[in-house]
């Protein structure tokens, strides 16, 4: 798994799941940019969500964004207040 992080580009994925804005970090690939990206991800969104969700941007992770992932910073996109959910 660290090989492939060593190799791959942290990527920051803003979408919307009912109306609510929401953001993913996935590593991908430094080979594939951000249109084949772009693809693969509004594929994944239509498989987990069907037409609740939609794609809003992709974007490569700046060093900010990058610490944040690796320290266990990034937000999280929870439902339940309570965290639990």
């Amino acid at each position: 798994m660290a090989e492939f992080f060593k190799s791959s580009t942290l990527w920051v994925i803003d979408f919307r799941y009912l109306g609510r804005a929401r953001r993913w970090f996935k590593a991908f690939e430094r080979s594939l940019d951000a249109s084949a990206i772009a693809a693969s991800l509004n594929e994944e969104l239509r498989v987990l969500y069907a037409d609740r969700a939609q794609l809003v941007a992709v974007q490569p992770a700046n060093e900010e964004q990058e610490a944040q992932y690796l320290r266990g910073e990034e937000p999280k996109n929870q439902y339940c207040p309570t965290g639990r959910g």
